[in-house]
């Protein structure tokens, strides 16, 4: 059980607060939980630690997620598979195509849209509502986001290259990824070779990360470990 946490530097989280402070039970026994959702969109807020009952501290990523909406549904009869979409954060300034998108599924235009396989006998309705209680303390899941942009970077920095020697008569060597391939035979540069180029901008998958508490009146979820992207990233979870 998680006891206290320490403030985030855009104070968008208050110091030690007890679990009974953040979590408040009537709001669970109250709230329709569909069975069929494991998965919800976020925002990465930050990172702060969190402190267990025995003294352990544990760094932990905040992500403010949902609440996202149902905006599309998908069937094996339709359309070969059977998916959900879920939307997330209003959109004033939908273009026509994306507000024609929502409203013929009579849903408000959102910004954010992620689409995730379900079962054919899960039950979804559109325009449904998803937030944070349909997770629980201790659940694993898998956070997906883009990493962080590095921009233009060398061989050393992007694959982890040694570098050349800096003695015995090596000039301006060091740093440079040395032969990239014969020049008779292939006369070219294979596929896939490493070499210098964008770093960062992936989208990654953080995968078996626990959730320590949930914020079910401010839509928080507090994950051990670190996950993809920069504060502000969107982030997508699924159990």
């Amino acid at each position: 059980m998680i006891i206290e946490e320490k403030d985030l530097k855009n104070d968008q989280l208050d110091s030690k607060e007890t679990l009974s402070d953040v979590v408040d039970p009537s709001l669970s026994a109250n709230a329709s939980i569909n069975q069929s959702a494991d998965f919800i969109l976020g925002k990465k807020v930050g990172m702060t630690s969190t402190y267990s009952e025995d003294g352990n501290q544990y760094p932990t990523t905040v992500v403010e997620a949902g609440p996202c909406f149902v905006s599309q549904l998908k069937s094996v009869k339709s359309d070969g598979y059977s998916a959900v979409q879920i939307s997330y954060l209003t959109n004033k300034n939908a273009n026509k195509p994306l507000a024609g998108h929502f409203k013929k599924n009579n849903c408000e235009p959102l910004k954010y849209s992620t689409e995730f396989r379900i079962n054919e006998n899960d039950t979804f309705s559109i325009g449904e509502k998803l937030e944070v209680n349909i997770f629980n303390v201790g659940d694993y899941v898998r956070v997906t986001g883009v990493s962080k942009g590095k921009g233009f970077a060398g061989v050393m920095k992007r694959h982890g290259f040694k570098g050349g020697r800096a003695s015995h008569g090596k000039n301006s060597v060091m740093r440079k990824p040395g032969s990239v391939g014969a020049g008779s035979d292939p006369s070219r540069i294979w596929k896939g070779k490493k070499m210098p180029g964008r770093y960062g901008g992936y989208t990654v998958t953080y995968k078996n990360l626990e959730i320590l508490k949930i914020d079910k009146q401010r839509n928080l979820l507090f994950i051990k470990g670190s996950v993809p992207g920069a504060n502000n990233g969107l982030v997508s979870i699924a159990r």
